[in-house]
């Protein structure tokens, strides 16, 4: 997996290609957890070039998400059909905030 961050005002975007599977998903907590911590605490992840996400990162998606609420911030996922169909199939698109394109979730976040 490889990606870029880039922060702004009050949010920070991860621009991710690459798989989100059992071998990346280590790191990927742990920098996202990271970046949390250090703020903005509003997250924009844009997994809309993501070729696969598996059950360890959605795993991770997850935690993500709770330590984003948990420092009163969000988490808004852009995602693609596969990585949707996946949400979908263990029932997590009510709990992660899954957008259609970033400037969809940057305006979740201003709303917010």
């Amino acid at each position: 997996m490889r990606g870029t961050r880039e922060v702004r005002d009050n949010y920070q975007i991860f621009r991710l290609t690459g798989l989100l599977d059992a071998f990346s998903e280590p790191t990927f907590r742990k920098v996202l957890t990271k970046c949390v911590e250090d703020g903005p605490k509003n997250v924009i992840l844009d997994l809309s070039t993501i070729d696969f996400i598996d059950s360890s990162g959605l795993g991770a998606l997850v935690q993500v998400a709770k330590k984003a609420q948990t420092a009163a911030g969000t988490l808004q996922i852009v995602t693609n059909p596969r990585v949707t169909q996946t949400v979908k199939l263990v029932r997590l698109e009510k709990f992660l905030a899954l957008q259609t394109s970033v400037e969809v979730a940057i305006e979740n976040v201003k709303a917010a």
